[in-house]
């Protein structure tokens, strides 16, 4: 693999991140909120996110800046980003596909919100975060350069750590025992790790 390829790789790994999103934006514009907990806290750690996965890397692979910041480009390591990122796309499809009309880009509580437990969530509780976490690791290897290829990991760890514990405190709020049942036998991002 060479570098034009590991580019074009993460291009495309985040166009088809947006295509297996896109329907499930569209649907969710259309399902009621019975609670909306995110407000600008969520937004400003989505934004932060969006940068380190998608604005950071993006004036990367198509300007190859910031120059000085680069480092040796590595083949197999790049072999492996691609498959992190294929991994990543099938985990992010598992997701919105198990989740239904329950998903949301904020911490939303839908009208008539069901808490899933099958498929993917049958052993993590954030599978959803798991994929993300295999995005960013993707673009670290993908792209030989010290500030665009961690920014994934940076910005989407911001995210991940200002907002799991949110997170599962609204979920055990809005499902009481049934949730504190269902953290006692999944993971969060891990399986039979963490």
């Amino acid at each position: 693999m060479t570098l034009f390829w590991a580019k074009v790789i993460w291009f495309l790994g985040v166009a088809g991140w947006y295509a297996i999103r896109y329907p499930h934006e569209r649907h969710s514009r259309h399902t009621p909120k019975a609670l909306r907990s995110g407000g600008a806290r969520d937004l400003t750690l989505l934004t932060i996110s969006f940068t380190g996965m998608f604005v950071v890397p993006a004036i990367f692979v198509l300007t190859g800046e910031p120059a000085f910041a680069n480092h040796q480009f590595q083949p197999m390591l790049a072999w492996v980003g691609a498959a992190a990122f294929a991994l990543s796309w099938w985990l992010f499809y598992r997701t919105h596909k198990d989740l239904g009309r329950n998903w949301s880009v904020t911490l939303d509580i839908r009208v008539q919100h069901a808490l899933v437990t099958t498929g993917v969530y049958s052993r993590l509780r954030h599978p959803m975060y798991s994929a993300f976490w295999l995005w960013a690791v993707a673009q670290a290897l993908l792209l030989p350069n010290w500030f665009a290829g961690p920014a994934g990991i940076v910005g989407f760890g911001t995210l991940f750590f200002c907002r799991i514990g949110r997170e599962e405190q609204l979920m055990a709020e809005t499902f009481g025992d049934q949730y504190r049942q269902y953290v006692a036998r999944t993971h969060r991002i891990i399986p039979g790790i963490f």
